[in-house]
């Protein structure tokens, strides 16, 4: 059972990552081009990417972080339960009290973020914040023992993969559809999915 649970959290919030990132990506043709110029940069014209390539690439690592926080996969994270009464900021959090992380509201507070709303990688470039769970500004995965076990199978999948996309491919968006008109509406549930989904056509870079 442990297995499956680790494919299936891995799994599903890569997709979901994914298709948010090159959603970001479409509506920002100037940070994708950055992200392009620095794969062709570090791994060459035509080469595959690596895991291994992964540690050079900070800008894709800082698009990652940024789509991890403006579109948390798992926006409430999983269930807590109280095992005693606990006060939090002067109020009571009773045992047995199902307790649920807002790391969606987290992510877009404007005490804790500049510009919250705004798909800003590079506030991440000289930034030491990491997904992992030790930083409480930003959680898509939880934390502490309860950290989401799909972790390290989601970060490796959504590097590659959206690395070899950007890479291989230029995107423009279907149908001629203009970057302002772009829904950009969140569909809430376990995972946070587009309400509508991306639609773009791939162009092999040659």
């Amino acid at each position: 059972m442990y297995k499956q649970d680790l494919f299936a959290a891995g799994t599903d919030t890569t997709s979901s990552t994914l298709e948010w990132s090159m959603t970001e990506l479409l509506r920002k043709p100037e940070i994708l081009s950055k992200a392009q110029a620095e794969l062709e940069r570090v791994i060459g014209k035509g080469n595959q990417v690596q895991e291994s390539d992964i540690a050079g690439l900070p800008y894709l690592q800082a698009i990652i972080k940024e789509t991890f926080r403006l579109h948390p996969p798992a926006p409430l994270l999983l269930p807590r339960k109280a095992e005693t009464d606990v006060e939090v900021c002067g109020y009571t959090v009773p045992k047995g009290a199902q307790v649920l992380v807002n790391v969606w509201a987290v992510s877009r507070d404007p005490s804790i973020w500049e510009s919250p709303n705004e798909f800003i990688p590079e506030r991440f470039l000289e930034s030491n914040v990491d997904v992992k769970g030790r930083h409480f500004e930003l959680l898509p995965f939880g934390g502490g023992r309860r950290i989401c076990p799909g972790l390290p199978l989601a970060i490796r999948m959504v590097h590659l993969m959206l690395g070899s996309l950007i890479h291989s491919f230029d995107w423009k968006l279907e149908g001629g559809v203009e970057l302002e008109s772009m829904n950009m509406e969140d569909k809430f549930g376990i995972t946070l999915q587009k309400a509508q989904p991306l639609r773009a056509l791939a162009m092999p870079i040659t």
